[in-house]
């Protein structure tokens, strides 16, 4: 199961599975049975039942398989006079009749070889227009299930009602491929699985150079997009019965997978979790744009849509956010269920715990979430604020006012609750988004950007957060520095570094979270401890969280220290030491100080005194958040003052140092460079500003004419 698809995952939940097999899976060009196919299949059903899958069979072929018959056995029983006339077509009804006992032989003795037991049951669609009919369908074939025994299923076209069973497609069902989606909801499967000649649904005729396999399913997209080519050489929908059956019952809840049934393992693959033929999913709009497009179209419909935002109200911004804040909560339940799958595959790929840590959204981050949004809704309104108002001379005023960046693209890793952040952010600051998530996030981010966006009015339009699904699409918008106005990574230094030297666009850096506590030798140790042990245990995979902790010379052999690493240890947290602690406490040595480790680990090291500890922060730290506990004010202040990082505290945990703690509302990121925005930035880091001049017409003229006064006014 290593290789299981984000958008498979659901198929470690499988435990009845349908299998429909087409007639061109069964049978040759020539009509004649393919042993070797059937074999195949035989096979992987007698694995799936030792497995402890319950596995039905719904097979086509009869009909195919007695015209073969009979044709042979009129060609014997023919003079050559007979062979001279015009040839009528077999009925189909004999056909069926004689190829079931032929199909139903070849089954049996397969299945016999692997000593695994099967049956038969043949059904017709009026059959089901009775309700015990179903009912005692649904027990037999529950018995059987009990019972280890496959159950075989054909439509009974020998004594089916239609003039001609193999092209009437009246009825409850119509064909073997509705009959096996009909089955799927009696019988409560979990998975359908219909087998076809091909490797699943194409874009258009499969034997066309330009049509593409479809891996996954949507209608809104797909729909009106497909071209389909002929039916079945032998069948007789072919894909175009197959799609229909299979829209029918993922529609219903039972996902579905049309796949080749000449490939030998394609269905221990498909239950494998492998992205092979064509799913179809109740929830497959949620995993994927609904629309291809350009990354130029998709930045230039974001950048449309802010502009759109920007010319609405402040109240009518506000309520953008709070109905954002109501869907959030409203679809708790599916995000944390999509959530919930995309932490279990990581977990199966073997992600590092810290990844699936941050990857996680935990019980009343929701809450959480929409708190913050409401909060950064009844914030003052960041757009078109004057922030400056100067008389330029008579009857002519400037007035500098806030306004959007315009286009924002976001780079982030593993937390989908920054996704949340950022889009409010945006929405807030009239700026259009493009966001692009990690793979390891892909179902989270998808049902939270469909919450959100399905909560943005038509008259702003939801392409104002386009969210972008692959490593193409970013390349191409690295290099639309005429569209995107800045692009903010959150993740390792390694992607901020990759990304500048990939695009002109102006880059917001978040780089490594280094962070590090001082302890002076004035320190209350108690308040020290506390710090200390928020700082390190309170969320070890965030940015804010202690990486390193620097204690002066003097507290080596305190009781104070030696409480403080107790504790840490009693709590889990694996202590390296830099060349002094190591040597003194015995710690393991730290392979760097340059470190962050984003898991319950940090480094211990001795410093003689505060600039001491400036000096190391300044060599080995991120320039993130630092903070010193002393009682001595001076020592404080210097730290504080010459310390140059973007958050710099005084006997406070280091995890405050957050947009949401600071009340910005939310954050896009911590910046630790220094333009545009440094530290956490919110709302503001995210608006430039607008020069608006007032005149009664005047001109420049030499500035022969113009007396310069250059008053500043107030603003209101």
């Amino acid at each position: 199961m290593a290789s299981v698809d984000q958008s498979r995952s659901f198929v470690k939940e499988v435990k009845r599975v349908i299998i429909k097999v087409g007639t061109a899976v069964v049978s040759r060009q020539d009509g004649r049975l393919a042993l070797g196919r059937v074999g195949a299949l035989c096979e992987q059903v007698k694995e799936l039942n030792y497995l402890g899958y319950e596995v039905i069979l719904v097979t086509s072929g009869a009909v195919g398989v007695g015209r073969q018959r009979l044709r042979y056995r009129k060609l014997v029983n023919s003079s050559f006079a007979d062979l001279q006339k015009p040839q009528m077509e077999l009925d189909g009804k004999a056909c069926a009749a004689v190829g079931q006992s032929g199909l139903m032989a070849l089954y049996d003795m397969l299945f016999n070889q692997l000593d695994v037991s099967s049956s038969q049951l043949l059904v017709t669609d009026s059959d089901f227009e009775n309700s015990k009919f179903r009912e005692q369908l649904t027990e037999t074939v529950e018995s059987l299930l009990d019972l280890k025994v496959i159950p075989i299923f054909n439509e009974n076209d020998a004594i089916s009602t239609r003039k001609a069973p193999y092209e009437d497609s009246s009825g409850i069902f119509w064909d073997n491929d509705s009959l096996a989606g009909l089955l799927a909801l009696e019988l409560k499967a979990d998975l359908l699985i219909l087998l076809s000649d091909v490797e699943g649904l194409y874009s258009g005729p499969p034997s066309e150079p330009s049509s593409k396999i479809i891996h996954t399913y949507i209608k809104e997209k797909h729909q009106q997009e497909i071209t389909f080519g002929d039916k079945s050489r032998v069948g007789r929908g072919g894909m175009t019965a197959k799609v229909k059956a299979a829209v029918l019952a993922s529609n219903s809840g039972t996902p579905v997978v049309i796949t080749s049934g000449f490939d030998n393992r394609s269905i221990l693959k498909v239950l494998q979790g492998e992205k092979i033929g064509t799913l179809f999913h109740k929830n497959a709009s949620l995993w994927e744009s609904s629309k291809d497009v350009s990354a130029r179209e998709m930045a230039v419909a974001a950048r449309d849509c802010s502009r759109r935002l920007q010319n609405l109200s402040s109240e009518e911004r506000k309520k953008i956010l709070l109905d954002v804040a109501d869907a959030l909560e409203a679809n708790e339940d599916l995000i944390r269920s999509e959530n919930e799958a995309d932490v279990a595959a990581a977990q199966l790929a073997g992600y590092e715990k810290p990844l699936v840590a941050r990857l996680t959204i935990k019980p009343g981050k929701i809450a959480g979430l929409a708190k913050s949004i409401r909060t950064l809704a009844n914030m003052d309104d960041p757009i078109n604020q004057i922030l400056k108002k100067t008389q330029v001379a008579d009857d002519l005023v400037l007035e500098k006012t806030s306004c959007p960046l315009g286009v924002l693209l976001i780079v982030f890793e593993s937390r989908p609750d920054a996704l949340v952040q950022i889009a409010s952010l945006a929405i807030r600051s009239g700026n259009g988004l493009l966001l692009k998530g990690g793979k390891e996030a892909i179902r989270s981010n998808t049902i939270l950007h469909k919450v959100i966006t399905d909560a943005i009015p038509h008259t702003v339009g939801e392409k104002l957060i386009g969210l972008v699904t692959t490593r193409d699409e970013i390349a191409d918008l690295l290099k639309l520095d005429d569209v995107i106005d800045l692009v903010i990574p959150r993740g390792s230094n390694q992607l901020v570094s990759q990304i500048k030297a990939s695009t002109k666009i102006p880059v917001l850096g978040h780089a490594d979270g280094i962070c590090h506590v001082y302890i002076d030798k004035s320190a209350d140790m108690d308040m020290a401890k506390r710090i200390v042990m928020d700082a390190k245990i309170d969320y070890p995979a965030a940015c804010n969280a202690m990486e390193t902790l620097l204690v002066h010379t003097d507290l080596i052999k305190s009781p104070g220290l030696d409480d403080i690493l107790v504790a840490l240890k009693t709590e889990g947290v694996n202590i390296y030491g830099g060349p002094i602690a190591h040597k003194a406490l015995g710690f393991p040595k730290a392979g760097s100080f340059h470190h962050e480790y984003s898991s319950m680990a940090c480094t211990v090291e001795f410093v003689d005194d505060v600039q001491s500890a400036i000096d190391h922060i300044h060599r080995y730290g991120s320039a993130h958040t630092d903070c010193i506990v002393t009682a001595d004010d001076k020592v404080a202040e210097t730290f504080l003052c010459q310390v140059d990082s973007a958050a710099v505290f005084h006997n406070a945990s280091t995890r405050f140092s957050d947009g949401a703690r600071f009340g910005l509302g939310a954050e896009v990121g911590i910046s630790t460079g220094r333009i545009h925005a440094r530290g956490p930035v919110g709302v503001e880091g995210l608006l430039t500003t607008r020069w608006i001049l007032r005149g009664r017409g005047q001109v420049v003229n030499g500035d022969k004419d113009v007396v310069y006064t250059h008053k500043s006014l107030p603003l209101q």
